[in-house]
């Protein structure tokens, strides 16, 4: 049974505060899956795996998976594996198999999960068997600063093949986190600790609130007998099912013919802006409904008081477009990277837009781009435009880029934030499959820039980003 609201309960109800300790494990708790597995099966693709390590590998996977064997061994087999290798290559690689896989595993409650414990003052803290390189992206996406896991030694820049201490699996997890509960100073009895696994009874044992999250047979059988939380999250919707794949195809197909009488609606009346306009207005709404995509947006009405203006939206889904496109409707235009242009679901879209698109590659490129963007603002076409400039793996908001807040500042508009909060739960940042269900969207209020300089202008970019920041935490309005 899915006690969600219960633990939300539970979490409300402990003391405030640094003194409770929040400890998660990694696979199969906050991520759907093992991180080892996206190891293994990107070393197997580069062929950097020799047979006799695979051949150990899979005899250790298989006395720990049915012998119940310790996860020690295995451990050392993929350690030994990457002996020679520089930290610095494999943190690169790390970050770029975080990137394309193992950020598409987290589970989306997660975050709810762990802001929910960050409003309450708690300590988080990550406790996992896997390694440094499998943890440290997770971590930081997640905003967890404490990191408990195994660590490869490193000697001069470069992996011995060793592990610096035991692997942390079962009664050595449980003893680390113990350790750092005595150097932080605070009481085991008051902590939480989640865990999918029954080799981690030992740390669930140890705390006063312990949590079978997303929890195996066998320590969902025992949570029971215990009387301990026992919570599943829905897995994250990443496979193109074949009704999902249908309705994405008849939705672009829907898009294409909308477009069309767009261009028609043009060429009647000799008006290009005409032809954008009946494409915004209509085309976005018959796309998200043929896709089974409910839009809940708050504070519309910011949309629309004071025009032209520079709108700008977090990006983690192709379909952010279509949502701004929902929201802005009419006499808008955007900036996009130059790979956009060649995206055929967008394409003909982005030439009736007439978009603006941008060789991010090219620094002096991309500056005289704005200058015909401040043209179209003064001229009285809003700007949308993606301060991060790229799709973010995961809801976190990446560095924001100043081209969007030059744009207002010189044009003198204001910046119109636009707050996606679960785009990328339904079409994942590299799909081309979107999901049926229900996006929302917060509209902020208007944000002036006439009294703006060059010399504050990182300031106000911060302060946007955390007014961005803000509300995604705070997750979004439901009635």
């Amino acid at each position: 049974m899915n006690r969600l609201r219960d633990l939300y309960a539970a979490i409300a109800a402990a003391p405030e505060g640094p003194s409770t300790l929040a400890a998660f494990d990694l696979d199969g708790t906050l991520i759907t899956g093992y991180s080892a597995t996206v190891v293994y099966r990107d070393r197997l693709r580069r062929f950097d795996i020799s047979i006799a390590e695979l051949l150990r590998t899979t005899g250790a996977a298989f006395d720990t998976q049915f012998r119940g064997a310790d996860v020690g061994r295995l451990m050392e087999i993929a350690v030994t594996g990457l002996a020679g290798r520089r930290e610095d290559e494999l943190r690169e690689w790390s970050q770029r198999l975080f990137r394309q896989e193992i950020a598409s595993m987290i589970y989306p409650d997660v975050r709810r999960l762990l802001d929910a414990h960050r409003r309450a003052g708690h300590r988080i803290v990550m406790a996992t068997s896997a390694t440094t390189y499998q943890a440290q992206y997770v971590a930081e996406d997640l905003g967890i600063d404490e990191v408990l896991c195994s660590r490869p030694e490193v000697v001069d820049g470069m992996l011995t093949g060793k592990l610096t201490g035991p692997a942390l699996w079962g009664p050595a997890k449980a003893k680390a986190l113990r350790e750092f509960a005595d150097s932080v100073a605070v009481p085991m009895l008051e902590a939480f600790a989640y865990s999918n696994g029954a080799e981690d009874v030992p740390m669930l044992d140890s705390v006063g609130r312990p949590v079978a999250l997303n929890p195996d047979r066998k320590l969902a059988d025992l949570a029971r007998a215990e009387g301990w939380l026992s919570v599943n999250l829905p897995k994250p919707e990443r496979g193109a099912t074949p009704i999902a794949t249908l309705r994405t195809a008849t939705a672009l197909g829907a898009l294409g013919a909308a477009t069309m009488v767009g261009i028609g609606a043009g060429v009647l009346t000799g008006s290009r802006r005409t032809a954008a306009n009946v494409v915004g207005t209509v085309g976005p709404d018959l796309a998200l409904t043929i896709c089974g995509i409910d839009v809940k947006i708050t504070g519309e009405d910011n949309a629309w008081k004071d025009r032209p203006a520079v709108f700008m939206f977090n990006h983690q889904s192709s379909l952010d477009l279509l949502l701004v496109g929902k929201v802005v409707q009419r006499d808008a235009t955007g900036v996009a990277k130059k790979e956009a242009a060649h995206d055929l679901r967008f394409a003909a879209i982005g030439t009736l837009l007439d978009v603006a698109y941008v060789d991010r590659t090219d620094s002096k490129q991309a500056r005289a781009a704005l200058g015909p963007a401040v043209d179209k603002l003064k001229d009285g076409t809003s700007i949308a435009i993606a301060p991060e400039g790229t799709r973010s793996p995961t809801p976190r908001l990446g560095r924001f880029k100043k081209g969007g807040f030059h744009m207002a500042m010189q044009a003198q508009v204001p910046i119109v934030p636009i707050v996606i909060h679960n785009a990328g739960d339904l079409m994942w940042r590299n799909s081309f499959v979107a999901h049926p269900g229900t996006v929302y969207v917060d509209v902020l209020d208007p944000i002036e820039t006439k009294d703006w300089n060059v010399d504050d202008l990182d300031q106000h970019i911060a302060e946007v980003r955390a007014r961005f920041d803000e509300v995604l935490r705070a997750g979004p309005v439901k009635a």
